[in-house]
């Protein structure tokens, strides 16, 4: 059976990487907790795109920020809507208040992916 996968890239201010960690640690367990098979955040490293799009503009990288790509894969997107309510409703979610957010969620991309190829 080919998995789904919720995919996010966001733009995080360099100085709030330590406090998105924090944030992303929480989420993980959360999502994990409730049937998330897994849970992955990424900060850029290699961020100079040779060809095609970098994920630099996409998020419109300000000067100071740092891109953090991160992905949720669950057994199918009925699984993901399944444990995508839950998630909602655990009090360990509850999330900061917009301004205090340690990213800005309207550069944030995202997007819920059927898997078409996945090599062990």
């Amino acid at each position: 059976m080919a998995n789904y996968v919720d995919g996010y890239v966001l733009p995080v201010p360099k100085k709030k990487v330590a406090a998105y960690r924090r944030l992303a640690r929480v989420a993980g367990k959360v999502w994990r907790d409730h049937g998330a098979l897994e849970y992955r955040e990424c900060v850029g490293d290699d961020m100079k795109a040779k060809w095609g799009l970098s994920f630099l503009s996409g998020v419109k990288l300000k000067s100071g920020e740092a891109v953090v790509f991160s992905w949720i894969v669950f057994k199918s997107r009925a699984h993901r809507d399944r444990v995508n309510a839950k998630v909602m409703k655990d009090p360990r979610m509850k999330m900061p208040d917009p301004k205090d957010m340690p990213f800005d969620c309207d550069r944030m991309l995202y997007g819920g992916f059927k898997v078409i190829v996945s090599v062990p």
